[in-house]
């Protein structure tokens, strides 16, 4: 077959979704050699690591330290770092390096405030800020849109809230790139089909990518139903492991992308995933969440 006719689903691996919620730390050496290997497999992103406070992620103090380890020579894999605040942001925009600077943004004011100690109005003016600074560093901004796909806490949730709030951080601050997050994992096939169609709809000019955390009974089902709704970006980690820390105690866990490609081959879509690293790294992840828990 040849995959140029192919459609390109875009993959984002997320090293530091899959390590943040861990309780040993993983050495700043041990981080580098793993981030080195996924470099080689051809991921289109790499979530990285994060520059946000120790206190709040200790598992990502040192990623300033990785970071200056990495060989970039020779991938053609993107860096994707999180930020919490302003601080964090000048941070990331200090180092060429990185190309994408990820917010998360709620639509829950209560995980908004978990997360990142803020109020709805400030977490948006806050994008507004990290906007520009992507603007003066050349960098692009990659707003997460958390708890997209429903709400724990017994707030107001609708598809209509998360297209509310994408309406006003593209208005206001010309955000153009979106990651729906399903944060605890409670999406499922009908939410996600509607979400994605009617954003679809609405903002076709935006990049709209898929952050699922999953059960390793229904990644596929997720899967499939946002392939299905027209999304061609998703992120995972390989063997699903991570989760959000920040909104409950049991992490949910990621997409496992190797299951994701698998799939994606099946379906006839292309991926600029190498199999063959991929399953080298597979090994790599194995030994280190097997060590490091």
């Amino acid at each position: 077959m040849d995959t140029t006719q192919l459609k390109h689903v875009r993959i984002t691996e997320c090293p530091r979704d899959a390590m943040q919620g861990l309780k040993d730390f993983v050495p700043t050496e041990v981080k580098t050699s793993y981030i080195q290997t996924l470099l080689e497999v051809g991921f289109d992103v790499l979530d990285f690591g994060s520059f946000v406070s120790p206190k709040a992620i200790p598992q990502m103090q040192d990623t300033e330290d990785v970071l200056s380890s990495l060989n970039l020579e020779q991938s053609q894999t993107k860096l994707l770092a999180i930020v919490a605040n302003e601080r964090g942001a000048l941070q990331a925009a200090g180092h060429p390096a990185i190309e994408f600077i990820g917010f998360p943004f709620s639509v829950s004011s209560e995980f908004q405030l978990r997360n990142t100690n803020s109020s709805l109005d400030k977490a948006a003016d806050l994008v507004g800020r990290i906007a520009e600074i992507c603007d003066q560093a050349n960098k692009k901004p990659n707003i997460y849109i958390s708890m997209a796909f429903g709400n724990p806490y017994g707030e107001p949730w609708a598809p209509d809230i998360v297209a509310e709030w994408i309406e006003v951080l593209n208005s206001r601050f010309d955000i153009r790139q979106f990651a729906l997050s399903d944060t605890v994992g409670s999406s499922n096939r009908d939410s996600i089909t509607s979400l994605f169609k009617m954003l679809n709809q609405s903002f076709s000019e935006l990049t709209l990518g898929a952050h699922f955390h999953s059960s390793p009974a229904n990644w596929k089902e997720k899967a499939e139903a946002a392939l299905d709704a027209g999304c061609v970006n998703f992120d995972g980690a390989l063997q699903g492991f991570g989760g959000c820390p920040m909104a409950a105690d049991t992490l949910t866990g990621n997409m496992p992308t190797e299951r994701l490609c698998s799939l994606l081959n099946e379906l006839g879509f292309a991926t600029s995933v190498q199999k063959a690293k991929m399953d080298k790294a597979l090994l790599m992840a194995s030994h280190l969440f097997g060590k490091y828990h």
